[in-house]
């Protein structure tokens, strides 16, 4: 991978690329604890061992894939945590955009809070985490080069690859200075204007007019999906009236 085209056209200070890792978040938040690496950070490996997805879910790269992740001095980007839900869908919209230019005749979109999905099928995923000391890590999992055909019986009916979508393989650095080349516009845009954001993420929501059900630990919000809030939220028409859901798992 050419770490001298990626510095060059993106905002990243230094990259570390692995053929093989076990989570490229771990590895971001160690290197925070330690401090000697220059911010931003990226991490990238094309296959990850123990890949980690939100709550207690895991986050498969199979050999070909692409995962990176971005350690960020939060303070000094104004990116406070209670902006967290817009942030994830920052690096799902990057994606999006990285992607969709690849996938003229499919339809790519969000799933909130943070997946990416192609004609149903999920294609890439984040996970944003807000560490002690300020850093904040955006971990990122795109299906790439990987194949299904490879992938774990669970995850063979609902994900896909950009590979099993156009039979050709994608070049990650082109892929990866898209997606970080829009992540930094879009998170300058969610300092100064973070209802754009959740604007975005509207239009670009496929839940929308579905029934959803969301775990939030001590209840669980079922409703029909009226679409994404300026703010990040999830927007539910339930029983109750609209409801907004900031964090929670989707059943």
């Amino acid at each position: 991978m050419p770490i001298d085209e990626i510095l060059q056209h993106t905002f990243v200070a230094g990259v570390e690329h692995y053929a093989t890792l076990g989570s490229t978040n771990d590895l971001a938040k160690h290197h925070a604890a330690a401090g000697r690496h220059r911010l931003p950070l990226l991490i990238v490996a094309d296959e990850q061992t123990a890949g980690r997805g939100r709550g207690v879910n895991r986050w498969w790269t199979g050999r070909g894939g692409l995962a990176f992740s971005l350690l960020l001095d939060a303070a000094s980007l104004g990116v406070s945590r209670r902006r967290s839900p817009l942030l994830a869908l920052a690096a799902a919209i990057a994606v999006v955009d990285a992607a969709a230019p690849r996938l003229p005749s499919h339809q790519v979109g969000l799933h909130w809070p943070n997946d990416v999905y192609v004609d149903g099928r999920k294609l890439s995923g984040v996970l944003v985490e807000y560490l002690a000391d300020g850093h904040v890590v955006i971990g990122v999992g795109i299906n790439t080069n990987n194949t299904m055909t490879d992938a774990p019986h669970e995850l063979k009916r609902t994900a896909t690859t950009l590979f099993d979508l156009t039979g050709i393989e994608h070049n990650h650095t082109e892929l990866l200075v898209a997606a970080i080349a829009g992540l930094e516009t879009l998170l300058e845009r969610l300092v100064d204007h973070p209802e754009l954001i959740g604007r975005r993420a509207d239009t670009l929501c496929l839940q929308r007019g579905l029934a959803l059900s969301v775990d939030l630990g001590d209840q669980t919000i079922r409703g029909r999906c009226a679409g994404i809030g300026e703010d990040g939220a999830l927007l539910l028409d339930t029983a109750n009236g609209r409801q907004k859901v900031f964090s929670g798992v989707l059943d």
